[in-house]
C-alpha cells in the first residue's frame, strides 16, 4: 500500500510540474513578436530587404511589432511620433546617424552596412 501510495505522490508532482511548465510557457509566450509573411505586412522588394537587414543587425535589441522594449527601446511606431524616446527628433537624418555612429549601448553599423542597406533598413522602419 505504502508503495503505491509513493507512485502516486511521484506522478502528481510530475502533473504539477509539467502544468507549471505549460502554464509559465503559454504566460511568456504571448511576448513573442507576431510573425507575419512580406506580403501579409504589405512589405515591397526593398522593405523585404530591409526587413532581412532588421532582422540580422536589430531584432536582437530592438522590437519591431511590441511596444515594450527589449534591450534597447521598441521601434514600432518609430516615425509615427515627433521624437524618439531619448528626445531625439524621430526623422531620417537622426535615425540614420543613429544606426551608422551608435547611441548608449548600442554600436554602430557604419562599417557593417552599405549606403543600400541602410536606405533599404530605414524603408523597413518606415513601415513599422
Amino acid at each position: 500500500m505504502r508503495k503505491v501510495w509513493l507512485i502516486s505522490k511521484v506522478a502528481s508532482r510530475r502533473v504539477l510540474f509539467v502544468f507549471v511548465v505549460v502554464f509559465l510557457a503559454a504566460l511568456f509566450g504571448c511576448e513573442a513578436e507576431p510573425r507575419k509573411s512580406d506580403a501579409e505586412l504589405g512589405l515591397n522588394a526593398q522593405q523585404s530587404r530591409g526587413r532581412r537587414i532588421y532582422e540580422a543587425r536589430c531584432a536582437e535589441c530592438h522590437y519591431a511589432y511590441i511596444s515594450r522594449n527589449l534591450r534597447g527601446p521598441s521601434l514600432q511606431g518609430l516615425f509615427k511620433k515627433q521624437y524618439m524616446s531619448s528626445g531625439i527628433p524621430a526623422n531620417d537624418e537622426r535615425v540614420i546617424d543613429i544606426i551608422e555612429m551608435g547611441r548608449a549601448k548600442m554600436p554602430g553599423f557604419q562599417n557593417k552596412l552599405t549606403v543600400e542597406q541602410v536606405a533599404d533598413l530605414m524603408s523597413y522602419l518606415h513601415t513599422l
